[in-house]
């Protein structure tokens, strides 16, 4: 297959939708293999628009390639080509946020652990991302291009101030970092901010935390007053389940006066762990 990519169609982005297509064959190749090669893989793609990034996943000839495509301009265009007819690629019309992941697979005849390569609509990508980290053993290594800032609160160390719940729900489960960064004139239209490719490693079994829903209420307590003590931030937490919220911090071994930020994966897993 050539590396030559003609939009399905020259329908506009909508602006509702949080659209921004990418054209350019080097980006998209670069942006397929990000987090490994798709070759024999099965992968999911979220929000394929006009189909460039779709194509290019397909030039690495993926086992099964699962598209959901909300937008039925686009949608209806994917059914027509080939590799849709032919089973290799299926195409799900619908909202990424009700489709139900596990059964998607099954139905699609797919085995897992599925790759997961997007270039999200900005409006529901961190709550996919969210759903996504939560899942089970059927998602593997994901490539998702955020708007760089949200890459960057993803892939955040504890003790800086893009450090967030997003850190710690992602880095209890997964390995993230970027891989690479676009300024906005590489998209039509062009968005106001730079975006970045995101890359999500599974931990080790072993090393992912089984406390996760757990986890993101801790730290969504935690870093929704991230300018108060922790002792006050989990003070409403705390007294829902009966406690006080100095003397849970005190018995993890963690100070009362310190704040959400300066926590460390481990401590909040400690937390979590000590309720769990």
């Amino acid at each position: 297959m050539s590396d030559e990519f003609h939009p399905l169609t020259d329908a506009p982005a909508r602006k509702s939708l949080g659209q921004h297509f990418l054209f350019d064959p080097s980006i998209l190749k670069r942006a397929a293999n990000a987090a490994g090669s798709p070759k024999d893989r099965t992968v999911i793609e979220v929000g394929p628009g006009p189909g460039g990034l779709t194509r290019a996943i397909l030039n690495e000839n993926p086992a099964r390639l699962i598209v959901v495509e909300t937008d039925t301009r686009f949608s209806e265009a994917l059914l027509e080509w080939p590799e849709a007819k032919s089973g290799q690629m299926v195409v799900i019309a619908k909202d990424a946020r009700k489709v139900r992941w596990g059964k998607a697979l099954e139905d699609a005849g797919a085995t897992g652990p599925a790759m997961i390569i997007a270039n999200l609509p900005y409006n529901v990508g961190t709550p996919l991302l969210v759903d996504w980290l939560k899942a089970g053993d059927w998602r593997g290594e994901m490539a998702l291009m955020f708007q760089k800032e949200v890459s960057e609160r993803i892939c955040a160390k504890h003790d800086t101030d893009a450090y967030g719940r997003l850190a710690v729900l992602a880095q209890a489960v997964t390995r993230p970092y970027i891989s690479f960064t676009l300024p906005p004139g590489a998209f039509r239209p062009s968005p106001k901010v730079d975006s970045a490719v995101a890359v999500f490693d599974p931990l080790p079994p072993e090393k992912r935390f089984q406390h996760i829903e757990l986890l993101e209420q801790i730290a969504g307590a935690a870093f929704g007053q991230r300018r108060k003590m922790l002792r006050a931030a989990l003070k409403p937490f705390a007294k829902k389940r009966g406690m006080k919220a100095e003397e849970w911090l005190m018995t993890c071994g963690i100070d009362p006066t310190a704040r959400a930020e300066t926590l460390t994966q481990a401590e909040f897993r400690k937390l979590a762990e000590s309720l769990a």
